[in-house]
């Protein structure tokens, strides 16, 4: 625990907590704090302390009554974050209203809902169970701007971050209708006049924070609702279930003969469908058959579909036919969400099923996603796997290089010139991405191309240059 030392203020009650007795900084990552359970930063000393500096910043630059919720996952390691973060909280004078476990899409709508100051979500989304995170959402239920997390930073990594008096400290209570909320708010983003009635749909929840609130949707929408990893210990969030493992829902699917399935990953922000075949649908066709259903009813803001670099160019390709447009952005669903606001459109995701739409949600949320593919599932009358073929895909493959520290083998010019070279040989038929992983050592490497040959050759060309480098 962090030092403590009485400072003359009002009553000479006002403490002032020091730096961290470990002296480690703490650093946002590309989706909030995260790392393994009780060891460094994922701590109850370190939480404690990202509570307080939490606390200051938005105590010292919003007055909505410094009203925080804190949601969660069902990772043990949870109830132990969950607590530092209140004491942190509350000792700046925050009210902590505690959610327990519910999606992250939850928090987002219940921080603007419920006129927070700010919203927390404990969970390391599809990580195994010894893995957790804590993630920020700001007053208006979007997450925090890279600007706010720097500064945010600099508190958490300060000499000492100074706590209210006796007088002014936070309370804590937990909040009952959270879950209540949430369930009514999803089912009002399924169109009025459908009803699932005549489905039956197999939902795993990943043993996660959707646990409940999934299959109650479904089932209240008229669905027959065939549960599975729906039942958290603690330790078995994402273990063998779940978008990163839907084998459990393949199987399940055919087993009952179920119209679909809807896989969820730990934090329910992400969704991977399957359709009555068992076969997994690519987050690329969903997209696409969203922007494209929403582009036909006149809902489609700009005409235009918001997708990161890794999706597949025959998407691009298909829906350019369409008359739709395709905006592409770096890998995340952090800079999908932010192209989607500076440019005012409304549907945008990822591949790997983390899928916005902002005109009902402020970030991914797999729940809504997977409504809105029954939707069409309903309305068109077809089967899933008629529905989900939207696209024929360009051949694609995926080459990791990984590098040692210290190196940085995108900045080498023969790598450079290699890209050009292969960029060049793909153009009309394909293309390249080469990027540096965000959360590991390693150099990505994808190519497309309508011809498979000449795909392998381009990858390995690049591959060879990169390994040179690395």
């Amino acid at each position: 625990m962090p030092t403590r030392k009485r400072a003359g203020c009002r009553n000479d009650r006002q403490w002032i907590f020091y730096r961290m007795s470990n002296d480690a900084a703490v650093n946002f990552g590309t989706d909030g704090i995260r790392g393994r359970a009780n060891s460094h930063p994922m701590t109850a000393e370190c939480a404690l302390r990202i509570g307080l500096a939490a606390g200051r910043y938005f105590r010292r630059t919003h007055s909505n009554g410094h009203r925080v919720v804190i949601g969660k996952d069902t990772r043990r390691s949870g109830y132990m974050l969950e607590n530092a973060l209140t004491a942190g909280l509350t000792a700046t004078g925050m009210n902590v209203l505690l959610l327990g476990p519910v999606p992250t899409p939850a928090v987002g709508l219940l921080t603007r809902s419920m006129r927070a100051d700010l919203g927390v979500m404990i969970s390391a989304s599809h990580n195994p169970y010894f893995d957790n995170g804590i993630k920020f959402f700001g007053p208006d239920g979007f997450k925090l701007a890279e600007t706010v997390e720097r500064d945010i930073e600099r508190w958490i990594n300060a000499e000492r971050i100074e706590a209210v008096d006796a007088d002014n400290i936070g309370r804590a209570m937990r909040v009952d209708d959270g879950l209540g909320r949430y369930v009514e708010f999803v089912k009002t983003t399924f169109p009025k006049r459908l009803r699932l009635n005549r489905l039956r749909i197999v939902v795993d929840c990943a043993n996660g924070a959707a646990y409940r609130v999934a299959p109650e949707v479904l089932w209240e929408l008229g669905a027959e609702v065939i549960p599975v990893g729906d039942s958290p210990n603690g330790y078995n969030i994402n273990e063998a279930c779940g978008s990163t493992n839907p084998e459990l829902a393949k199987r399940k699917v055919l087993e009952t003969r179920a119209d679909a399935g809807i896989c969820l990953d730990g934090d329910a922000d992400r969704v991977v469908v399957i359709d009555e075949k068992g076969n997994p649908v690519c987050g690329d066709q969903i997209l696409a058959l969203l922007a494209q259903r929403w582009f036909e009813s006149g809902r489609l803001a700009k005409n235009t579909l918001v997708a990161t670099v890794m999706s597949n160019f025959g998407m691009e390709l298909h829906l350019n036919g369409k008359g739709i447009g395709v905006k592409r952005t770096s890998v995340g669903d952090r800079n999908v969400m932010a192209a989607m606001r500076e440019g005012g459109f409304n549907v945008g995701g990822e591949q790997s099923g983390h899928i916005v739409l902002s005109d009902h949600v402020t970030t991914g949320d797999g729940l809504v996603s997977g409504l809105q593919f029954l939707a069409a599932l309903v309305e068109l009358e077809k089967p899933a796997s008629s529905v989900s073929k939207v696209f024929e895909a360009l051949p694609q493959t995926l080459i990791n290089v990984p590098f040692r520290e210290g190196c940085a083998p995108l900045a080498d010019e023969t790598v450079r010139q290699t890209a050009r070279d292969v960029e060049s040989s793909l153009k009309g038929h394909g293309r390249l991405v080469v990027r540096q992983s965000g959360t590991e050592p390693v150099v990505r490497i994808m190519v497309e191309s309508d011809d498979a040959a000449k795909m392998r050759v381009a990858a390995e060309k690049m591959a060879t240059a990169v390994a040179g480098a690395a």
